[in-house]
This record gives structure tokens, C-alpha cells and sequence, in this order.
């Protein structure tokens, strides 16, 4: 560990610290796609890479709540540049919850330097071969990919068991696989470094990929992470670990939003006799006022929601319920909602900011961007998934189809 020493109070206050330099350097992250080498180095020396890492392995292990304390402010500063990180550095929960010790030990380093994108789209097979296996397949949107040294996808296993493929995780070492230049030409977050991976046929160790379901997560019997750190937090489920991510990283646009938008109150007049500056108007009082309870609401249960994670696990470990497919679902839905929460200020701001903010190289267009595209990714659809949840809840599979549920299915757990 770099600084034994290091609090998660000192990990926030980097980030803090940078603020300024992600917004002047937010139009060239755009530009080239990711931030710069500067800047992931300026991120490695102040450990944000190692925040979920085991300290067994060089980390830091400060709990979820400074994680997504991290995410927030991180993207206050920049949002694409806190999407390629934290999505990036993240996937060390996973590497230090569901490998066994000698796939961790060889995946972290000798030195602790991790950094791996994932994609929950299974765009690949792994299949068997003397030792171990062989993986091939491209993924899209692989956020972190740049600054990556290793790439964690979900794959289709088939040959090693009886039944169809089934899914799992792969760990792959950066020297087996290729970053596509394909990135960026889209509405927002242009900066996060969301390039395509094509594995072409990596070979790994056998302990290098997993049989592992992320929408459902078998903890019942803890996880090897949990028995090698003794952490609960190493014997959590995927949803609403990944869900508070991104929600976290959205609160923080509205942050930087609010910003901005104060920042514009206090420098231009309003449109329409009698002509005042903005900050003295009360529409302008109102909108901010409404936007700052908004973006609280939306902190507050990204931040819960780590706090509630971590029961969920402690409760598991301690040998009462394990941590349910139920409860997971419902943290994501209570998290969508955090990020609707964000997105309504930051769409409010946007409206009521005026058409010179609209213009290209403006932040407050910048942010409303960024948020379009969180608003339109796949996960950020609250109705499909509370539609999960009710299932979940009234005993029903939510993997069964409508068309053949005849009757009553006992739900997975």
C-alpha cells in the first residue's frame, strides 16, 4: 500500500483538489476521447485506482459510501472523465470478490496497479482448452478501456459442463486483447474512454474465468473474497454495486451543473424588463432552490445506498439472511430514482440557463449531454426494472417470459 496512511477524508479531498484542472482540461478529454496520461497518472498517485482494492493486494479498502463520494466529485470536475475511471478502478470489487486468491494476487500485481472494464453483454465465448481457456469476442462500450490493464467480460461458457453455455467472467491481462479507435463520436460523455475490446483468442489460466451470473449472484456460502479479506464488503451482489456508480457519477454532473448554473446567475441579467441580474430574480431563486433539493435527495440515496449494502453483506457473513436478489433490485430501483432525481435538475437548469449555454464549449450544454447519454443508457430505465422487482416480490421469475407463465414460478434467489 502506497500510504498506509491515507484516509478516505484525504481520497475526497484530492479529488476535490483537481476540480479545476478537470474542467479546463474537459474540452480536449473530448477531443481525444479520455483524459490524459497526466491526468491518470495525477489519479494512480493519489490512490483513487486502489479505493476498493484489498489491502492485501496494495489497496486501500475504504468502504462504498468513499467510493461513490469519489464518483461524485470526481464528475464536479469532469463527468466523462469520472465514468472512465470509476467504472474502470470499480471492477476491483469484483476481481477481489469472486476469483480465488492466486487469479487476484497475479490480477492486482505485484505493485497493486489494476484497472479493468467490463461489459455485462455477453459478445464472447470462453471455451476449454489444456489448462485453461480460450476466449474470443468483441465488446462495445468498455469505459476505462485506455488507462486499462486488464478487462473483465462477461462471456458464454460452454464445453466444460453438461447444458447449454452458461455465463461467466473472464480476467484478461492487457497483453491479450486490443482497444478499438472508435470512440466518441457521440451525443456526451465523449471523454469517458469508451472504446470496443476485441479478444481474438486469449488464452488464460483455468482460475482466470468464472461461472458467474452478475443479474443473480450466488452469495448463500459467502464468496472467496470473503473468506480471504474478511471484509463483507467482498460478499456483495453486482446490481446496485454498478447501478450507485453510475448514479453517483450523475449526481455529480448536477453538481457541476449547479455550478455553473450559479455561476450564470451571478453574471447575466435576466432577458425581460426589468432588466436585473439573475441571482436577484425570483424564477432564478426558485429553479436554483429546486435544483439544490433535488441533487441533495439524489446524494442522499446514492450514499444510503452504500451504507445499506454493506449491512446487506455484514448481515450474510455474520451467518443470518444472505443478501437477496429482492433487495438488490430494490437498492437499483431506489438508485434509478436518485438518478432521475439528477437529471430532472440538470434538464431544468439546462431549459432555464438560455441559448448562449447551449452553445458548443459551453459546460452547461457540456453537462446536459453528459446526462442525455446516462438517460438513455439501458440501465437507466426504472420501469423495465421495476417491473423486475415486482416479479422478484411476488414470487415470480423474472427470467420466465410472460408467454409461459401459466402459473406460479418460485422466484431465484
Amino acid at each position: 500500500m502506497p500510504e498506509p496512511n491515507l484516509t478516505p477524508e484525504g481520497m475526497i479531498a484530492r479529488a476535490i483538489a483537481l476540480r479545476s484542472r478537470l474542467r479546463a482540461e474537459q474540452d480536449e478529454a473530448e477531443r481525444r476521447g479520455v483524459h490524459s496520461e497526466a491526468l491518470h497518472q495525477e489519479f494512480r498517485k493519489a490512490g483513487f485506482y486502489r479505493c476498493l482494492q484489498p489491502r492485501r493486494f496494495g489497496g486501500y479498502e475504504f468502504d462504498l459510501k468513499t467510493y461513490y463520494r469519489l464518483a461524485i466529485e470526481l464528475a464536479r470536475g469532469c463527468p466523462s472523465t469520472a465514468w472512465c475511471v470509476i467504472v474502470g478502478a470499480g471492477h476491483a470489487l469484483m476481481l477481489g470478490s469472486y476469483f480465488d486468491e492466486e487469479a487476484q494476487a497475479e490480477g492486482f500485481g505485484p505493485i497493486g496497479n489494476f484497472s479493468a472494464p467490463s461489459v455485462a453483454a455477453p459478445n464472447g465465448t470462453a471455451t476449454p482448452i489444456d489448462g485453461g481457456w480460450l476466449v474470443k469476442g468483441k465488446w462495445g462500450y468498455a469505459s476505462g478501456a485506455p488507462y486499462a490493464t486488464h478487462f473483465m467480460p462477461t462471456v458464454l461458457i460452454s464445453g466444460d459442463q453438461p447444458g447449454p453455455p452458461s455465463a461467466g467472467i473472464a480476467l484478461i491481462p492487457r497483453a491479450q486483447w486490443k482497444m478499438l479507435d472508435d470512440w466518441g463520436a457521440i451525443l456526451g460523455m465523449r471523454g469517458s474512454g469508451s472504446n470496443s475490446i476485441l479478444v481474438e483468442g486469449a488464452r488464460v489460466p483455468k482460475n482466470y474465468v468464472i461461472h458467474l451470473d452478475m443479474l443473480n449472484v450466488d452469495v448463500a456460502n459467502g464468496t472467496p473474497g470473503s473468506r480471504l479479506h474478511g471484509n463483507p464488503m467482498y460478499t456483495g451482489r453486482c446490481l446496485s454495486f454498478f447501478r450507485a456508480e453510475l448514479d453517483a457519477i450523475l449526481v455529480g454532473t448536477g453538481y457541476a451543473a449547479l455550478d455553473e448554473y450559479e455561476h450564470l446567475m451571478r453574471t447575466k441579467n435576466t432577458l425581460y424588463p426589468p432588466i436585473q441580474p439573475r441571482y436577484t430574480h425570483p424564477d432564478y431563486q426558485r429553479y436554483l432552490g429546486l435544483a439544490l433539493g433535488l441533487l441533495d435527495a439524489g446524494q442522499r440515496l446514492v450514499l444510503n445506498a452504500g451504507d445499506q449494502y454493506m449491512e446487506y453483506c455484514r448481515r450474510g457473513l455474520a451467518g443470518g439472511t444472505p443478501f437477496t436478489m429482492e433487495e438488490d433490485l430494490t437498492l437499483v430501483t431506489s438508485l434509478q430514482h436518485a438518478g432521475r432525481l439528477a437529471w430532472e435538475a440538470i434538464e431544468m437548469m439546462f431549459r432555464t440557463s438560455g441559448s448562449s449555454a447551449a452553445k458548443d464549449g459551453e459546460r452547461m450544454q457540456r453537462y446536459y449531454r453528459d446526462a442525455s447519454i446516462y438517460r438513455g443508457h439501458l440501465s437507466s430505465q426504472y420501469e423495465r426494472t421495476a417491473h423486475y422487482l415486482g416479479l422478484t416480490h411476488l414470487g415470480l421469475d423474472p427470467g420466465v417470459s410472460t408467454e409461459a407463465r401459466s402459473g406460479v414460478v418460485p422466484k431465484k434467489d
